[in-house]
């Protein structure tokens, strides 16, 4: 049980921090448009910042922490 929730655990990281990545991709192409007078986008990704992306960028931490004290636990209690 404990396998099977670190590895649904780490995958659910895995697709968060893709999403985390491709949210920074954008807002850096958006800027870069925005800059040269090309609309790519930052109006709605200002929308979505607080909806989509802050919680995103929250839960990647929490699932940082939490995988990491998994492990910790995991490991004391496999040398005892």
């Amino acid at each position: 049980m404990k396998d099977h929730l670190i590895t649904w655990l780490n995958k659910f990281l895995v697709v968060d921090v893709f999403l985390v990545l491709l949210s920074f991709f954008w807002l850096v192409v958006a800027l870069v448009g925005r800059s040269v007078g090309v609309s790519l986008g930052l109006e709605v990704w200002y929308r979505l910042w607080e909806p989509v992306f802050t919680p995103a960028i929250g839960i990647l931490m929490a699932g940082a922490l939490v995988s990491g004290l998994i492990q910790k636990i995991s490991q004391r209690l496999d040398s005892n």
